[in-house]
């Protein structure tokens, strides 16, 4: 899975069409608001790529979404706001351009010089981008000379910025590459599926088992162990079992759990204690107890200590960690603790020689929130689309760009 990047080409003089993730929060969704940024790290990611090209000569034509506006009436989703943040960022002019293509959108772009940068409108404000259309796609593609893909969080998305541009670039003779962001992430996260270090620990949590069935069972044949935690854990138990009280179940999902659990031959580890509460509040009374005696009354949100332990143990000795979904109700201080223990066992995993990646979304932001994400070896920025590569999957996104 070795793609080129940005320094495998020449893009001096060159346009550079660079697909970015600017998919940033925002301040308020009342289209009327005097809207801000109000969190710029994703776009502060994209500046070891966006500096690199500019260095070396080459003008930007970046295109982005942002949330999920439903048509270009929804102006709250502008990139107004981001084309203030990145000329703040970035410490030069951008020319931002209230459309998604259009004899505008050529215009600005033809007039490009070496050094300038220009930001499109929110790609999603075209209802032919979601559809991958193949003319959107080639009107991307003709205003430059170079595609690149920074955006590994839409790498999933065979959207007409993310697959259809890059195939038209590459259709006319120009490179399709990856930016240093999509490099890093194809690098780190194809350690895990291409050929990873043993013993390989793998760590699932998150609410749901239904959203991660493909992922469990692909981890099954590569993992060494799978460590089970957060609302998934509960219905593994129930399969298993044991009375969950008022936890949340999916109770559709008890026959895939019982299959993977018979699948899994004791590589699949569950919590043996939970943290319990009659409500998810933090004032809300909290205790222990073992998973074979919950209280019909109480919910689990969290892993207890004994099961902090026993994952502890598990992961002595791992060569390569993966870890996606937290513990608990991580959201909530009371409910976080398991999560914290566990970011905090990982990063001294991290400084005795194990590779630790953190696989995007929610245990993103946990690992954030416990400041510990420079103590790991890599954090992904996509959450759906770090899981389905885990999954085995093929990324459009990733598919689409030049091999090395």
């Amino acid at each position: 899975m070795t793609k080129k990047t940005v320094s495998d080409i020449d893009v001096q003089g060159k346009k550079a069409f660079v697909r970015v993730d600017f998919n940033v929060p925002l301040s308020s969704k009342d289209p009327n608001a005097n809207i801000t940024v109000t969190d710029d790290t994703r776009i502060r990611a994209a500046l070891p790529t966006l500096n690199y090209l500019l260095d070396h000569g080459a003008a930007l034509i970046l295109a982005s979404h942002l949330g999920r506006p439903k048509t270009a009436e929804d102006r709250q989703f502008s990139m107004a706001p981001v084309a203030k943040k990145l000329e703040e960022v970035l410490g030069r002019p951008v020319r931002y351009v209230p459309e998604v293509m259009s004899e505008a959108v050529k215009a600005a772009a033809a007039a490009l010089q070496p050094g300038d940068v220009l930001l499109l409108e929110n790609t999603r404000f075209d209802p032919r981008e979601k559809k991958n259309d193949p003319q959107l796609g080639a009107d991307f593609a003709s205003l430059a000379d170079v595609y690149v893909d920074d955006a590994f969080g839409s790498a999933h998305r065979p959207d007409a910025s993310v697959d259809g541009a890059a195939y038209a670039m590459r259709a006319k003779g120009g490179p399709a590459v990856a930016g240093f962001l999509m490099g890093q992430e194809i690098s780190a996260l194809g350690i895990a599926v291409d050929n990873p270090p043993r013993p390989y620990v793998a760590i699932m949590g998150g609410a749901k088992i239904s959203d991660k069935i493909k992922l469990i069972e692909n981890l099954l044949d590569k993992a060494d162990k799978i460590l089970i935690g957060g609302g998934m854990a509960n219905t593994f138990l129930k399969a298993q079992g044991h009375n969950l009280g008022r936890s949340l179940v999916e109770e559709e999902a008890l026959p895939e759990a019982k299959r993977l659990l018979e699948m899994s031959a004791d590589r699949l580890i569950l919590p043996v204690d939970v943290v319990v509460a009659a409500e998810v509040s933090n004032d809300a009374p909290s205790e222990v107890e073992m998973v074979w005696a919950i209280s019909p009354d109480k919910m689990a949100l969290d892993i207890g200590p004994a099961t902090v332990e026993r994952f502890n143990a598990e992961l002595q000795g791992a060569q390569l960690v993966v870890w996606n979904g937290p513990m608990g109700v991580f959201e909530t201080p009371q409910f976080a603790n398991g999560t914290n223990q566990l970011a905090q066992m990982l990063a001294g995993m991290v400084d005795h020689g194990a590779k630790v990646i953190i696989g995007g979304g929610d245990s993103a932001a946990a690992v954030r929130k416990a400041g510990l994400t420079d103590k790991m070896t890599h954090v992904s920025t996509g959450g759906g689309a770090s899981l389905e590569l885990l999954e085995g999957r093929q990324l459009p996104g990733v598919v689409a760009l030049d091999d090395k």
